[in-house]
């Protein structure tokens, strides 16, 4: 056991020494740019760095976030080198360092969380908007205006006399951060392995050797500017520092919960544990406090830089600590070669990253909410005012917008064919009764009615009329459907003892047999029960459409016949998608086997000829009995009870595995794991087995070749309760990982 802990440890060591280089390699550059864009001495983002990575890395709550200069920031501390000068903003960040610890102290992490999104996207934007106005000056040659409304002023006359070499360097920094990601092949494969951000540095500083172009300027450490007394009117200072402590905390948290989030797409095993956010702020809080009296900039973790060291493997804080101490030992041993690289360069990076902070996804995340005002409106307001006052313009207008919603409500009552129609349109609270039950009234006893809400939110008051009127209307004979904005019908509530759908039925109360019931029996129908009172009302309606129509499921689906595998469950399927064949071990004998095959063979000539599926899943998974028997002494070629004569159709997956260790090669692997032992081996090479079986069928081999019908290969982890697809040209098993929470994905980099 020690031998087996000491090995796991080393190997976390090593993922997070390479997560470590990764990051500084990131943020070497990053940070001298958003020093330069923010006006503050070059090593104030080094400076940052090393203390982000250090201090918040061993204090701060969320293991694998990465602090280091705040993106979100740069608009403010240049505001406030503009107005107090360096050293006073040296001070500024360390008392706001002081007010977050303040902050971890009270515990009110989560409460901060309760701002809008809206208002968070639109902030961010915001600054986006404007570092990549300010940074488009500096490329161009000239210096970016006091605001982003007199930089955009000033842009047309710079644009007629730019200065080209600048704008050479500018364009090849931001034609490889384009084109680094996407190169193709193998060798755009190993290329990707160095960070783009330190491709186009080195890539553009190469391209300018010999320009003239003002270069990174690193005066001596001893020369190095430290804080120094606030000097400046009282309220203004009292508002700078809540501005700091307001973004740069806001900007962590967010920032720790995306984090945890893109954790779930990792095995147990490989997760560091949940962000713990108070302790976070604390973190966060000494880091600004040190890096404010060393002279650095303020700091921030990150979304982006956070994704990037648990898409490199980290495994704990360590990466983080080290990334720090990588930072400072390049500052000290390194200063001559930081000094070639061109402010062009950076600017141009900078500028990337603003552009990045505008997110399509979260415009359309905010819009799909209706909440485009809130986030116009803060966006527009940090660009036109500043960063403090956009938050009280975001909050103003998202309160305005919620109290809208809750007090108009449209709605209205159409004649159609066969029945009638109701629409409501808001949100349905007691302030809407009247309006409701005055619409209700003009609908004639006895006919067919469908209300469709399309709001998402009814309180109790509301409900209570609606259902009133249901009852009634029903008792003259007429006939009520609601729905929701999807469509869906809409039940009752179930109360929170009711059973979802999909509830096991192991030690669940909805099933839980009688002591007095034969055993089994009394589970299976106090299920179905729980099914006609629960599930039943939701799925009517579309399964008496299924009837009527027929079915026209468009997925073949071939799978073992394990309990454990609930089909529906793992691809998120419903009545009529999935024609499903079952059986021990997802086996597909191919043609001229005996007759006892025929079932299997008859479901799939059914599913490819006449209701003519587009695809077919071939699905195994994890402690497949079945694999585990053909591995066992248990079956020999000569048994004859039905398990062993079933089997046999297994065996050529087994010689198939065997054939490949005979030649020392691995014909299947799984992406981010290595294959656990011969079972599950042997379940991933009997999916490929079972895709060639298939291709054997003459029904199945004619619709391939003719383009109309597509294999693939899938294997579900049980105890991960993770699915992996084949690539067939690779035979590699890739994991279906869930897309990464928009949040906050664009923060930082």
């Amino acid at each position: 056991m020690l031998q087996l802990l000491t090995r796991i440890d080393r190997r976390a060591w090593r993922r997070d020494i390479s997560a470590s280089i990764v990051l500084f390699l990131i943020s070497i550059p990053l940070s001298l740019g958003i020093a330069l864009a923010t006006g503050a001495p070059a090593q104030a983002g080094l400076v940052a760095a090393a203390v982000g990575g250090i201090v918040a890395g061993l204090l701060g709550g969320a293991p694998l976030q990465v602090t280091g200069a705040a993106t979100g920031l740069v608009v403010v501390t240049a505001e406030l080198i503009q107005r107090y000068g360096w050293r006073t903003t040296c001070a500024i960040t360390v008392l706001a360092g002081v007010a977050q610890l303040a902050l971890g102290a009270l515990r009110v992490a989560r409460a901060a969380l309760a701002i809008s999104p809206a208002i968070i996207h639109g902030l961010l934007a915001g600054i986006g908007v404007v570092i990549a106005i300010g940074q488009l000056h500096v490329l161009l040659g000239e210096q970016p205006g006091n605001s982003a409304v007199s930089s955009l002023a000033a842009l047309p006359g710079e644009l007629r006399h730019p200065h080209m070499s600048a704008l050479l360097i500018g364009a090849v920094t931001v034609g490889v951060l384009a084109v680094w990601p996407r190169l193709p092949g193998d060798a755009g494969r190993w290329a990707r392995a160095v960070p783009a951000p330190l491709a186009a540095v080195a890539t553009a500083t190469a391209a300018g050797t010999g320009m003239s172009v003002p270069r990174v300027d690193l005066p001596s450490w001893q020369l190095h500017a430290v804080p120094g007394l606030p000097d400046g009117p009282v309220l203004g200072l009292v508002a700078a520092v809540l501005t700091v402590t307001l973004v740069a905390s806001m900007e962590s948290l967010l920032s720790a919960v995306a984090i945890d989030r893109l954790q779930t797409t990792r095995p147990d095993a490989c997760r560091a544990p949940a962000a713990r956010l108070d302790r976070e702020l604390v973190g966060q809080g000494a880091a600004n406090i040190v890096s404010g009296l060393l002279g650095g900039l303020a700091v921030a973790g990150g979304a982006i830089r956070g994704s990037a060291n648990v898409k490199a493997g980290a495994r704990s804080r360590r990466s983080t600590v080290l990334h720090g101490i990588w930072v400072v030992l390049c500052a000290g041993l390194l200063a001559g070669v930081l000094e070639l690289i061109p402010l062009a360069v950076l600017a141009a990076l900078v500028m990337v990253v603003g552009v990045k902070m505008v997110s399509f996804a979260h415009i359309k995340h905010v819009q799909r909410h209706r909440e485009f005002p809130v986030y116009a409106a803060t966006l527009s307001a940090v660009v036109l005012f500043g960063v403090l006052t956009a938050v009280a313009v975001g909050v103003t207008v998202a309160v305005f917008t919620a109290l809208r919603r809750l007090t108009h409500t449209r709605i209205t009552v159409t004649d159609e064919a066969g029945g009638h129609r109701v629409s409501v349109d808001g949100q349905l609270t007691f302030l809407a009764v009247p309006r409701l039950t005055r619409a209700l009234a003009q609908v004639p006893p006895g006919t067919n009615v469908v209300v469709e809400l399309g709001g998402s939110f009814m309180d109790h008051a509301a409900y209570d009329a609606l259902q009133s009127w249901s009852n009634s209307h029903r008792a003259h004979k007429g006939w009520v459907t609601v729905s929701g904005p999807s469509g869906q019908p809409i039940a009752e509530p179930a109360s929170a003892h009711a059973c979802r759908p999909w509830t096991p039925w192991h030690n669940h109360h909805c099933t839980r047999p009688a002591a007095s019931a034969p055993p089994g029996g009394s589970q299976l129908l106090g299920g179905v029960s729980a099914f006609q009172r629960n599930t039943a009302p939701l799925v009517r309606d579309e399964l008496a459409r299924l009837a009527r129509e027929g079915q026209k499921p468009t997925q073949l689906f071939l799978t073992c016949a394990d309990s454990r595998l609930v089909t529906s469950m793992i691809t998120s399927s419903g009545p009529g998608d999935l024609f499903t064949v079952r059986n021990v071990g997802n086996l597909m004998p191919p043609p001229g086997s005996d007759a006892a095959c025929d079932s299997v063979g008859a479901a799939i000539e059914y599913a490819v000829e006449v209701l003519e599926v587009g695809s077919i899943t071939v699905c195994g998974h994890s402690g497949c009995g079945a694999m585990q028997a053909l591995l066992g002494s248990s079956n020999e070629p000569g048994a004859q009870t039905p398990l062993a004569r079933w089997l046999r159709h297994g065996r050529p997956s087994l010689a198939r595995m065997e054939r490949c260790r005979r030649q020392k090669r691995n014909e299947i692997t799984l992406t981010d794991r290595p294959v656990t032992d011969d079972a599950e081996r042997l379940a991933l090479v009997n999916v490929v087995q079972q895709l060639d079986h298939l291709l054997a069928h003459s029904c199945v081999a004619r619709r391939v070749a003719a383009g109309s019908l597509a294999l693939h290969g899938m294997y579900f982890h049980v105890g991960e309760a993770q699915a992996y697809v084949l690539d067939r040209a690779s035979g590699t098993f890739t994991a279906v990982r869930p897309e990464v929470p928009d949040a906050l994905d664009a923060v930082q980099l």
